[in-house]
């Protein structure tokens, strides 16, 4: 089930995580087909809906995913926790860090959090 929330001037399209992977650029395109189709600017997509590719920049998908979102001009955000993956990968760290100090992929703990983020109520 999705949901669409409002935050600032945000239509967030909030994916349940009991939703398909998101582990090919198909999936992110008809992923971004969806939140298209209801109007949304962001997709708040829950990290366990990722596959371990994703996580492993070597594999390029994060990569091709993020900018995919960008290229709709829809922003992308990781929701939940992260910290076993940044862990293990330095240049995810690094990566994960300079993707939040931007406006289109972030990587954010919860709903809430992202909310008060596009509120302009975080640190961003």
């Amino acid at each position: 089930m999705t949901e669409l929330l409002h935050a600032g001037s945000e239509t967030i399209m909030a994916c349940d995580a009991e939703g398909p992977m998101i582990d090919s650029p198909q999936r992110a395109v008809d992923l971004i087909g969806e939140a298209m189709f209801a109007g949304a600017s962001v997709i708040a997509l829950p990290a366990s809906r990722l596959g371990p590719a994703f996580f492993q920049l070597r594999t390029g998908l994060a990569g091709e995913i993020a900018q995919k979102a960008v290229n709709y001009w829809l922003k992308l955000v990781v929701i939940g926790d992260i910290s076993t993956h940044l862990a293990a990968s330095s240049a995810l760290r690094d990566w994960v860090r300079e993707a939040n100090r931007g406006r289109e992929i972030w990587f954010e703990p919860s709903l809430d959090s992202l909310a008060a983020r596009l509120d302009g109520r975080a640190g961003v």
